[in-house]
């Protein structure tokens, strides 16, 4: 179990570290303005935190197979044949519940990431 929540964080964390980067350099290169900069960061990172929202309202809906942690499953044999061996629907319950966990806590840290980046917008308008 605790190999599943370790890659389900892998891949979770990986598509955070992208849009993490595609923030950044959005406040980077509004940063002439840092009020907007920090807006706009504090907006992406809210639309982010929906989207990880949205992603785990989806995933008992969606084939774990087609997702990420299926394919990261490929490189751990010995986890994957204990979930062969599962009939399809318990090993998909499994997998989308251990999933929606771990996206429902990513998308939690990053609405706190949001809300930080509110205070400063909000310093910066007030006392700017």
């Amino acid at each position: 179990m605790e190999i599943l929540c370790a890659l389900a964080d892998q891949s979770i964390r990986r598509a955070c570290g992208f849009a993490a980067l595609a923030i950044g350099m959005v406040m980077l290169s509004l940063s002439f303005d840092l009020a907007l900069a920090f807006r706009s960061g504090a907006a992406l990172a809210g639309l982010l935190c929906l989207g990880l929202a949205a992603a785990a309202w989806q995933t008992p809906y969606r084939d774990v197979r087609r997702t990420e942690l299926w394919a990261l499953l490929a490189g751990t044999a010995g986890e994957r044949l204990r979930l062969q061996c599962l009939p399809r629907a318990e090993a998909q319950a499994l997998l989308s519940g251990v999933l929606r966990d771990r996206l429902l806590w990513h998308a939690d840290r990053v609405g706190l990431v949001a809300l930080a980046l509110w205070f400063p917008t909000l310093a910066l308008v007030l006392f700017g």
